[in-house]
């Protein structure tokens, strides 16, 4: 069964709210992120899903991680081909940083 790209950002976008995200910080590491997006300091999740390319693939795992002085939202894509691919997005601007194959 595959669902649209917009269902699936919705979906997403739905967790996040409901603090599902991973987060590698401590115990209230939900809290403390959805503190950052209402302080303005990090971009909503939805945000940046909509600049993932569109690879017909399923997102596995949503990361906000600390990295090198900064936040780094990590997307996890097991992409069309069965591969996955880890997308790094700035938190703070949304600037894709790169991509890593896992």
């Amino acid at each position: 069964m595959r669902i649209s790209r917009q269902l699936a950002l919705s979906l997403v976008a739905t967790l996040i709210s409901l603090a599902m995200v991973s987060v590698a910080w401590s115990d209230d590491d939900h809290d403390q992120a959805r503190q950052l997006m209402k302080r303005g300091e990090i971009l909503q999740l939805e945000t940046i899903l909509e600049k993932l390319p569109d690879t017909g693939g399923r997102i596995l795992e949503v990361e906000l991680e600390h990295e090198d002085g900064q936040l780094v939202y990590e997307v996890e894509i097991l992409n069309a081909d069965g591969h996955v691919v880890e997308y790094l997005f700035d938190a703070r601007s949304g600037e894709f940083l790169g991509k890593e194959n896992d």
